[in-house]
Order: C-alpha cells, then sequence, then structure tokens
C-alpha cells in the first residue's frame, strides 16, 4: 500500500488564482509607490494583462525597427541582458564584439582602411545618438579650423532636406547649430543637390544626405551632391564635408546596390550612421556611427576613464547600456554573412548542363532546392522585403484608388497617396485598417508639400507575401465601407428637405445630417461579419 504524504505549504508553495485575489479589484498605482507588495504572479499578470492592448508589433508597419530574429539569438540576448557594456575591463569579450562590428560595418561602407587596420566607429543605442556624436564632431572640426583661421565661430549651420529626421532637429537645438533645410516640393519628396550645395556657405559644418527617406524610402543622390560640393570647395576655399544618415539604407544598399556610390567611396563623406535595429536585423536598441579615419574624429571629444580598471577611451552621450544588442549585431553579421553560397546558382546550371538522362535531372533539383533553403544572408533577406513591396505596390495600385509615391528603389517600404481625398482620406482609411490589426500611418509631407497626405507601409524580414495579400484585401474592404458612407453622406445632404404627412416642409440641421451619416456607418460595420483577431 502506498501512502502519501503532503508537506506543510509554505507562502512560496501555494498556488493560489491571481484572478481570485484582491489584486484585481484594486486600482493599480499610477503616480505614488504602492505601500506594501504583492505576489510576483499577480504584478506579472496584471502587467501583461494591460499590455495585451498594446498593438501587435508584427503588424506595427509604421516602424522600420526589427520585430522578429531567430531563437538562438533571443538566447544570447537573455543570457547577456545584465551584462553593463561600460564596464569594459570586467566584460573584454563583449567589447571586442563590438571593435568587430564596427570593423565590418566599416568594410561594408567601403572605408578606405587596410585588412589589418582598426576601423573608426563606436556601438550607440540607435541612429539618434550616432548622428548627435557625428555631428559634434563636425562641429569641433568646423571651430578649430576657424579659430586656426582666426575667424568667428558662432554661428555654425548645417544643410539637411526638409525630409530628415527629428534627431537632426534636435541636434541643431541642443548644441546651438543653424538647421538649414532645403524644401520640398509636390513629387520630388528628397533633398536637391543643387539647392543644398546653394544653401553652403563658410559656416556649414556638414551637409547631411539621406539614404533612405523616412517618408518615400528613396536614396539621396549622394555622388551629385559629391562632386557639386566638392566645386564649390575649390572655388571658395572651404572644406565643407558630407554626413551620411543610413539609417534605414545601410544594410539595405552594399546588398541590392553595390554599384551605387554614396559611402566611404566618395572623398567628401566623412562619416556615416546606420541603425542597426531596423534592416540590420536587431531588436530596438543598436546603431552604429563610422568615421573614415581618426582624423575626422576629434581627439578632444574623447574621454579617457580608468576607474573601471583599465584605461577605456569612450565617445558616447550616455554611459551604462546593455551589452546585447552590441552582442545580437554580432550574431546576425556572421550568422546571415553576405550571403550564403552565393555561387550556386552557377553551379547548379553547369550540373543540370552535364546531367546524362532525366533521372539525374531530377536528382539536381531536388539539391537545388535543398540548397536554396539556406539562402538567407542578408542580400537573400533584403530581395525578398524588395519583392514584397513590389507585391503590395502592385496590388494597391490595382484598386485604382492611388498614386504610388515611393520609388521601386531605395528602401522597401510603399507610400501611397489618394487620387480623390473629396470623399474620404487616407486618415480614415490608417484609422479602419486598426480593426483588423494593422497600424498603418497617415501623414502629411514636410514644408511646401503639406497637401500632400499619404499612407507609408514599412516592408520588414519578417512580412511575408500572404501578409502582403492580406493587407490589399483589408484595404479594399475599407475603401468599399468608405465608398458606401460618402455616397450616403452625399445623399443626406442633397436631400436637406422633408414634408411631414400635414404637409409640413422642415429643414435637417448639420447636427441631424451628420447624425445620419454616423447612423448608416454603425450600420454597414455590425453587418460586418470579419475583423481583427
Amino acid at each position: 500500500m502506498v501512502l502519501s504524504h503532503a508537506n506543510s505549504m509554505t507562502r512560496d508553495d501555494s498556488v493560489a488564482s491571481t484572478f481570485a485575489s484582491r489584486y484585481v479589484r484594486e486600482q493599480l498605482p499610477r503616480y505614488r509607490m504602492p505601500g506594501r507588495s504583492i505576489p510576483r504572479e499577480a504584478a506579472y499578470q496584471i502587467i501583461n494583462d494591460e499590455l495585451m492592448l498594446d498593438g501587435n508589433p508584427r503588424l506595427n508597419l509604421a516602424s522600420f525597427v526589427t520585430t522578429w530574429m531567430e531563437p538562438e539569438c533571443d538566447k544570447l540576448i537573455m543570457g547577456s541582458i545584465n551584462k553593463n557594456y561600460v564596464d569594459m575591463d570586467e566584460y573584454p569579450v563583449t567589447t571586442e564584439l563590438q571593435n568587430r562590428c564596427v570593423n565590418m560595418i566599416a568594410h561594408l561602407f567601403n572605408a578606405p582602411i587596410k585588412e589589418d587596420e582598426t576601423a573608426v566607429g563606436v556601438g550607440t543605442v540607435g541612429s539618434s545618438e550616432a548622428i548627435m556624436l557625428a555631428g559634434l564632431a563636425f562641429k569641433r572640426k568646423w571651430q578649430n579650423r576657424r579659430k586656426e583661421q582666426g575667424k568667428p565661430c558662432d554661428k555654425p549651420n548645417i544643410v539637411t532636406g526638409a525630409n530628415v529626421q527629428v534627431c537632426w532637429e534636435k541636434f541643431a537645438r541642443y548644441f546651438e547649430v543653424e538647421l538649414k533645410e532645403v524644401k520640398l516640393s509636390e513629387g520630388y519628396y528628397v533633398m536637391d543637390p543643387v539647392k543644398a550645395v546653394e544653401m553652403v556657405d563658410e559656416n556649414t559644418i556638414c551637409v547631411a544626405a539621406i539614404l533612405g527617406s523616412t517618408l518615400t524610402g528613396e536614396f539621396e543622390d549622394v555622388k551629385l551632391l559629391n562632386d557639386l560640393l566638392t566645386e564649390k570647395n575649390k572655388e571658395t576655399g572651404w572644406d565643407v564635408p558630407i554626413h551620411v544618415d543610413a539609417a534605414s539604407g545601410g544594410f539595405i544598399a552594399p546588398f541590392l546596390y553595390p554599384e551605387l556610390e554614396w559611402d566611404f567611396r566618395l572623398p567628401l563623406v566623412k562619416s556615416i550612421n546606420v541603425s542597426g535595429h531596423k534592416y540590420g536585423l536587431v531588436y530596438a536598441g543598436v546603431g552604429w556611427v563610422i568615421w573614415r579615419s581618426k582624423e575626422d574624429l576629434p581627439e578632444e571629444l574623447i574621454f579617457h576613464i580608468n576607474y573601471l580598471g583599465t584605461d577605456q577611451p569612450t565617445f558616447t552621450l550616455n554611459f551604462s547600456k546593455g551589452s546585447s544588442q552590441i552582442i545580437a549585431q554580432y550574431y546576425q553579421l556572421i550568422r546571415l554573412g553576405f550571403e550564403v553560397f552565393p555561387h550556386f546558382y552557377m553551379f547548379h546550371n553547369s550540373l543540370i548542363q552535364i546531367s546524362d538522362n532525366i533521372c539525374n535531372r531530377h536528382r539536381m533539383n531536388s539539391i537545388y532546392q535543398n540548397f536554396t533553403i539556406l539562402l538567407q544572408g542578408y542580400k537573400n533577406i533584403m530581395e525578398n522585403c524588395m519583392e514584397n513591396a513590389a507585391i503590395l505596390r502592385e496590388g494597391v495600385a490595382a484598386t485604382g484608388q492611388f498614386e504610388i509615391l515611393s520609388k521601386e528603389t531605395g528602401v522597401p517600404l510603399v507610400a501611397f497617396s489618394l487620387k480623390d481625398s473629396s470623399r474620404f482620406t487616407v486618415f480614415d482609411i490608417s484609422e479602419n485598417l486598426r480593426r483588423f490589426g494593422w497600424i498603418v500611418p497617415a501623414y502629411t509631407m514636410p514644408a511646401d508639400a503639406e497637401h500632400v497626405a499619404v499612407l507609408r507601409v514599412v516592408i520588414r524580414e519578417d512580412f511575408s507575401r500572404s501578409l502582403s495579400e492580406r493587407l490589399v484585401n483589408d484595404i479594399l474592404k475599407i475603401l468599399r465601407e468608405l465608398d458606401a458612407c460618402a455616397t450616403h453622406a452625399v445623399r443626406v445632404s442633397s436631400a436637406t428637405a422633408a414634408q411631414s404627412d400635414d404637409g409640413v416642409v422642415s429643414k435637417k440641421s448639420v447636427l441631424e445630417i451628420e447624425r445620419d451619416v454616423v447612423a448608416h456607418w454603425m450600420n454597414a460595420v455590425n453587418k460586418k461579419k470579419t475583423g481583427p483577431c
């Protein structure tokens, strides 16, 4: 006979239902720390329940930021999440991994360094910090040069397009630099190099070009900018350099457009920033800034500290930060590589040509299919993103109601505007897409093109063709619903007078008409049988 034995329960061993406890009935602290603790299970459940109301990151098509990584990399991230990167003496391997990333990215951007030479760069929490650091280097170099010439150095400026990210405005405001923006125009939503060079003067610390505009994904013509600025520098005796904001395009152009000259192949390009957490395929918070040479980063901006053990040179805007994203970046660089088996297609074609019979050919096809599964380098991933963007572009254009504003080259995104906004707007479409779970931003263009309102869909690694087709179908459903609502609104507004049974004619107020429109829209929505899961 087996006898069971029950141990006495302690508080930690007891099993209680969080939903049956008082914690789900009490108001959560919002402004002050609570006076007493609660069980860890209850804290987790309550916070997790609130987070359920967040949008699905995978369906957040507004963001360029990576939302998926391989499980093996997730393990590396969790295993290093308690490492403070600044403790370089305590975590020397982590520091070495960062240096390897800097060197790999510098070579990817064609920096003029030898194979055994160390590149000049630093990891940051994102492109915003990277731009701040690059801007400070430009400002300090310009100030030093002006002081040597005995000229005033109190009115620096920087030339950019009006399509730049807000971090450039922050840099200008925080570090007292005048921001001179090249205005956009309808149909041309990037910085015009000719106009940019015209705005350059002796106080210009640099001209910033964008490789992948946030608005339309388009690459700015850095080569033309370099040529025009070189001529102006020769004419004036100035030495105005170029910074390339490659936050989005830095991990796209080297793989899809290797012949495009935008990087350190151009002599005036002195620094480049790139976001590792965008098309570098790492979760948010890692970016990189690379300088052309040591001469382009003033030594006086570098701090040397030794209170953590050894001499540590540092050039950052913050101090403590996690190591996990840097480790994740190194994982992606060595895991994916430029392209796995880049010459297998040629190899396979040669095998097919020498096949003597049908059986051998079938066998070669089987080998080819197995190998193509392994083709998952950076180049292959970017090609997939561009193909899915093309599918979405074709689907949106096929509706007949949109004008595609984004180019077929550049960052894989689709930006489009309504041909006719008199009945409903892109903001109506954006709001209604949330019913299906999609987060698609609608916004107006910057200065001199504010009248253009667009929707933008960013294609990331985890956005598949099936999701692209599903999104098009949901857009079509919304267009039909909005068309029906708009048609009804026209009918109601045109029938502002109604005759009662006793022959009295009464006019509807604007409020009554609006109520009728809303009622019709609600009726259409209530009849809908599908929606977000």
